[in-house]
C-alpha cells in the first residue's frame, strides 16, 4: 500500500510532482471521500455542492485539476457525496477506485460519517494508493492527535482508519508554542516519532512501510 499525507490539495506542486508521478498514473481512477466538512458550514446538499460540485464547488477545480495534471481523466474522478450517495453507491465508488483521496476539514466528523455509511471496512480493504490533505492525512493513522485551534479547544487523541501505526503527524506546522507543546506531549505519552509538515510545503509518503519526507518536514523523536 502507498500512503500519501499532504498539506493541501495542490498535489502537482513543484516539491511533490516528480515523486508523486510514479504513483499517480494516467490510467488510475480516483474516489474523493468528501466527508470532512464542518457542520456549521454544510447542512444540506446545496451547501455540499458549494464546496465540491463541478458546477459550483470552490474546491472542485483544485482537486480535479491536480489529478488531471498527472494525466487522469476528469471522468475517472468520482466524489463520494454525503447527501446524495447511498451506502451502496458510496461503497461501489470506493471499491472501483485505484486511488482514495480524503479531503481536509474535520477528521473526527469524517470518521463519524464513514461509520454512518458503514465504509470503514471497505476503506481498510483498499490496497492501492491512499492520499489526503490535512484532515485527510491524519485520518490515515491508527491514532492521531489534534493541537488546540479554532475548531478544537483542547488537545485530544482520536482513532483513525488504521493504515499507519508507526508515527504521528502534526499538520500545518508553524513552530508555534501550542504545536510544540502538543508534539512533546505525544512524544512523552506515546513514544513514537512525530512528523511535522510545514504549512502548505511538506508531505510524507509511506511506500509499503518505507517513509519518505518531501518538502519541509521536521522530525521529532523521543
Amino acid at each position: 500500500m502507498i500512503n500519501i499525507l499532504l498539506e493541501g490539495y495542490d498535489i502537482n506542486a513543484p516539491y511533490l510532482y516528480d515523486d508523486l508521478k510514479q504513483y499517480i498514473l494516467p490510467a488510475a481512477s480516483v474516489a474523493v471521500v468528501a466527508f470532512s466538512f464542518r457542520d456549521s458550514e454544510v447542512k444540506n446538499s446545496a451547501d455540499w455542492n458549494l464546496l465540491y460540485s463541478k458546477e459550483k464547488g470552490i474546491y472542485y477545480d483544485g482537486i480535479v485539476g491536480s489529478f488531471t495534471a498527472y494525466g487522469i481523466s476528469e471522468n475517472h474522478i468520482a466524489f463520494v457525496n454525503y447527501f446524495e450517495d447511498t451506502k451502496e453507491s458510496a461503497g461501489q465508488k470506493i471499491e472501483k477506485a485505484d486511488i482514495l483521496y480524503f479531503t481536509g476539514g474535520r477528521p473526527d466528523r469524517m470518521m463519524d460519517r464513514i461509520k454512518e455509511f458503514d465504509l470503514a471496512d471497505v476503506l481498510r480493504k483498499h490496497n492501492g494508493i491512499v492520499m489526503g490533505y490535512s484532515a485527510g492525512a491524519v485520518i490515515q493513522l491508527s491514532e492521531y492527535h489534534i493541537s488546540p485551534d479554532k475548531d478544537y479547544k483542547e488537545f485530544q487523541y482520536y482513532n483513525g482508519l488504521g493504515y499507519l501505526d508507526d508515527f504521528y503527524l502534526e499538520v500545518h506546522y508553524r513552530n508555534t508554542k501550542v504545536q510544540n507543546k502538543a508534539i512533546h506531549r505525544v512524544l512523552s505519552e506515546r513514544g513514537k516519532t512525530v512528523y511535522a509538515t510545514a504549512f502548505m510545503s511538506g508531505a510524507v509518503i509511506v511506500d509499503n512501510g518505507n517513509v519518505k519526507l518531501l518538502g519541509n518536514v521536521k522530525t521529532f523523536k523521543k
